[in-house]
């Protein structure tokens, strides 16, 4: 019979082997971007939706709201049908699932052209009289296994409809940190990115100091980004039924459409 300390040595290897933390998974996913944001070509990372086919037309204005009242990350969307296959995952009969960009492409993107950037953590942003005033809880991409926005979402603290009401709420956002020797590279890149149809950048900070009340590292700013994931908050909001896969895979823009021409 094995002595118990070899049982739970072993036990300790395999369990640590078989571990994967977040920032490890972000950076693979990083190298893959071949977005490039002048040209309007390339994949991009992206987030799976799995909805009812019967909410298909429902979730589709919500996105288009999202959109249009800024809290999205860009306007592209991919609608998929039962039985077709993204990353590792089929869409059910009866059900349809929604690919949206995930804010990890910005990073990807920033990475292609030569920028250092590390991200760093997954929150929630505290928002008053529409503006964005502070992080209120974060989990550091590297504690943790899991999507750091899809535990903060189950807080049930986000709220898309009483920011949109009242202009004071909560969303979810992520920050990463770049050297400040690219900060003009950086602003460039941003420009072609919002310009390509992304934004959802909540704020831009100053080269050793924080953002939105949260360290940065010496020589280095902060850039804080809307997460992908307000997406189930609205459609949940809106009583939608939805199945959320953070970072399910890659796809190329050009398979993308814009949510106006869907509505």
């Amino acid at each position: 019979m094995q002595p118990l300390s070899n049982i739970s040595h072993n036990s300790h290897k395999k369990t640590t082997a078989s571990l994967q933390f977040i920032d490890s998974v972000i950076d693979d996913l990083m190298y893959g971007v071949t977005f490039d944001p002048e040209k309007n070509t390339g994949k991009i990372i992206a987030n799976l939706f799995i909805i009812a086919e019967i909410d298909l037309k429902k979730a589709l204005f919500a996105y288009k709201y999202l959109t249009h009242i800024g809290l999205n990350l860009s306007p592209f969307i991919k609608v998929l049908e039962a039985g077709d296959i993204f990353g590792e995952t089929r869409i059910p009969e009866g059900k349809c699932g929604l690919i949206t960009p995930c804010s990890i492409t910005i990073d990807g993107v920033l990475l292609k052209k030569g920028i250092p950037v590390q991200p760093k953590f997954g929150g929630i942003v505290q928002i008053k009289d529409g503006k964005p005033i502070r992080f209120t809880d974060i989990i550091n991409y590297a504690d943790t296994t899991v999507d750091p926005l899809e535990l903060l979402e189950s807080l049930d603290v986000v709220s898309i409809e009483m920011l949109t009401r009242t202009g004071t709420s909560k969303i979810l956002a992520n920050m990463r940190e770049v050297p400040m020797a690219s900060r003009g590279d950086v602003e460039k890149t941003l420009d072609a990115l919002l310009q390509a149809g992304f934004g959802g950048f909540l704020d831009v900070g100053e080269p050793n100091s924080s953002v939105l009340g949260m360290p940065v590292g010496v020589g280095h700013f902060g850039i804080v980004v809307i997460g992908g994931t307000n997406v189930s908050v609205m459609m949940r909001e809106e009583d939608i039924h939805i199945e959320a896969h953070a970072t399910s895979g890659f796809i190329d823009i050009s398979e993308m459409k814009r949510i106006e021409e869907l509505t």
